[in-house]
């Protein structure tokens, strides 16, 4: 839904986000968010701390890939994107 994001969090193996519907927002933890739209594929490195989500006034679906094993937990959650962070994206038309 517009506005919808998930907490700041990392996958210990990885992650690759595809946008396929919508227009929505990445950002890896020290970098600028990215404006993500249909066909874009986004790879998250294993432990890089992101979060990623629909746009303020746009819907995003993407579908997501998570590596894991039985030695690796999938996700660790630290905290929640404050409406701050969330505010600093670029504006996405």
């Amino acid at each position: 839904m517009p506005g919808a994001r998930t907490h700041w969090h990392r996958h210990p193996l990885s992650q690759t986000v595809f946008v396929t519907e919508g227009v929505g927002l990445c950002r890896r933890r020290g970098g600028p968010a990215e404006v993500v739209r249909p066909g874009d594929r986004v790879l998250f490195e294993a432990d890089e701390e992101h979060w990623h989500g629909a746009a303020p006034n746009r819907l995003m679906v993407h579908p997501a890939i998570d590596e894991g094993d039985a030695d690796h937990a999938v996700v660790d959650w630290p905290e929640p994107v404050t409406d701050e962070e969330y505010a600093e994206a670029p504006a996405t038309g």
